[in-house]
């Protein structure tokens, strides 16, 4: 790939003629817009930080090898392949211009400027940490498929370097798991690492014994899954117990280094936690787009970073900027798949609208199709409204919703035999755990920005020449 830094304006009119439609996120939100619009009179151009469309949900199964990244996230080109009116470009946004009505994105150092007649801003949200960033070097997230494969890495190779170690000191700080947040991420991925020690790596080791492995589930609030209510939690925290998971609540993380993590307890204690492997599932912010958006529409932000929408998902005097998902604060509404997708098809429809003509529809109003999260094989917990499900029942829910959501046929079945070898087997069909997931973030990180476009070409006469930073030729 060659790419320059110089800037590339995508025109200042449609080719078609027709309205320019400029959809920020390749998420639940941007694609179900997208396909939304499949029909319409209108040009869609999809810009995404990735070149795939990431089904979130199911991460912990691709960190804890029971999934492939490549089912649960398709190439979103592929998706939308049929739909000739879309076209997806790659690219992170940097800027949007509410003015003049510009979207600049970036990647690699070339800017591309893509302006817009109707604008779908679904750029999701990112792992928080509550303003303690530097945990993020030794306790990653759970928000992509980099996250995944690191923490994948970082999982296996625990058990890999307890078999290695002679000291008992070490072999426990290698073989303890702390997920930090008792929500359904946090429930899920500790409930997986639990049947990961008990079930799959049981006879795998000579030397140790994973089902002697410490998981630790750590949260500062009160009780586990507490969007679920009182009795969903209960039952899952006494579920979790049963697997071998410690449920340790009113714990807040105060620290974390590579060897472990320090634990305020709501008496005031600190305590000391050992553990090589640590996991962040507390806490979402916002796109940084949100407080942009906010500055220039003079619209709210709220503590996580999300916009305060109108109740059309609109910016206030900006009828034609739709903020949907993650990105948007309307209602206390839950920042799940299904908000998302919901927001995205209603902005759509208002898109539609406009352009033929036709008033506007009514206020946009979710649809709660309830929550769920699983526990351990064949075990979950599920509240559907008015009626709330647990252990094999819910299981069964949550695994025929899942499946649905899932974008691809090939996807489906794929999915479907993997969970078949982990859930009425014993094995992982992932476990492919490599150096280069484990510190590949951390090495880019290191190397600064520069190291990309030292490494991609593409450099302008007035640019000066820079040095590769690994000291070999660039590919």
């Amino acid at each position: 790939m060659t790419t320059s830094p110089a800037d590339v304006s995508a025109g200042s009119d449609s080719a078609t003629g027709r309205p320019r439609v400029v959809i920020v996120g390749s998420g639940f939100g941007g694609l179900f817009a997208a396909q939304a619009l499949k029909n319409a009179p209108v040009d869609v151009t999809l810009i995404g930080k990735t070149s795939h469309h990431l089904f979130q949900p199911l991460l912990y199964q691709v960190a804890t090898g029971i999934l492939s990244e490549g089912e649960v996230a398709p190439a979103t080109r592929e998706i939308l392949r049929r739909q000739k009116n879309a076209r997806v470009v790659l690219g992170e946004v940097t800027a949007i211009d509410l003015a003049h009505r510009t979207v600049t994105s970036t990647v690699l150092g070339r800017t591309t400027v893509h302006p817009y007649d109707e604008l779908i801003v679904a750029a999701g949200a990112g792992q928080s940490y509550f303003g303690n960033d530097q945990f993020a070097e030794f306790a990653p997230g759970m928000k992509s498929v980099d996250d995944a494969l690191e923490l994948r890495g970082r999982i296996f190779g625990a058990f890999e370097l307890a078999e290695l170690a002679t000291d008992q000191a070490e072999i426990d700080r290698l073989m303890t798991f702390v997920v930090v947040g008792a929500g359904p991420t946090g429930v899920e991925m500790a409930g997986q690492i639990a049947e990961l020690a008990h079930r799959t790596l049981r006879k795998d080791f000579r030397n140790i014994d994973p089902t002697t492995a410490r998981i630790i589930l750590l949260d500062a609030a009160p009780m586990v899954l507490p969007s679920f209510g009182e009795r969903l939690g209960d039952r899952a925290r006494r579920q979790l117990g049963d697997i071998g998971v410690e449920v340790q609540l009113g714990a807040m993380v105060t620290n974390v280094d590579e060897n472990g993590l320090d634990v305020k307890e709501s008496d005031g204690t600190v305590r000391r936690i050992n553990a090589a492997t640590k996991i962040w599932a507390a806490g979402v912010q916002a796109s940084p787009l949100g407080r942009s958006l906010a500055q220039q529409s003079g619209a709210e932000l709220d503590r996580a970073g999300r916009v305060a929408v109108q109740p059309d998902l609109t910016l206030p005097g900006h009828p034609e900027v739709h903020v949907v998902g993650d990105m948007m604060s309307l209602d206390r509404l839950p920042g799940v798949a299904q908000v998302a997708i919901q927001g995205g098809r209603y902005s759509a429809d208002a898109i539609k609208r406009r352009i033929a003509g036709k008033p506007a529809g009514k206020p946009f109003h979710y649809f709660d199709k309830g929550s769920m999260a699983t526990i351990s094989r064949f075990h979950a917990v599920a509240d559907i409204g008015r009626f709330k499900f647990e252990g094999f029942v819910a299981w069964v829910i949550w695994l025929a919703l899942h499946l649905f959501y899932i974008v691809g046929f090939k996807s489906r079945i794929t999915t479907v035999l993997h969970w078949a070898v982990s859930f009425l087997g014993r094995g992982r069909s992932q476990r492919v755990a490599t150096q280069q997931q484990v510190y590949g973030r951390l090495a880019l990180e290191h190397l600064g920005p520069d190291f990309e476009q030292s490494k991609t070409g593409g450099l302008t006469d007035e640019e000066p020449v820079r040095e590769d930073l690994t000291g070999r030729r660039s590919a």
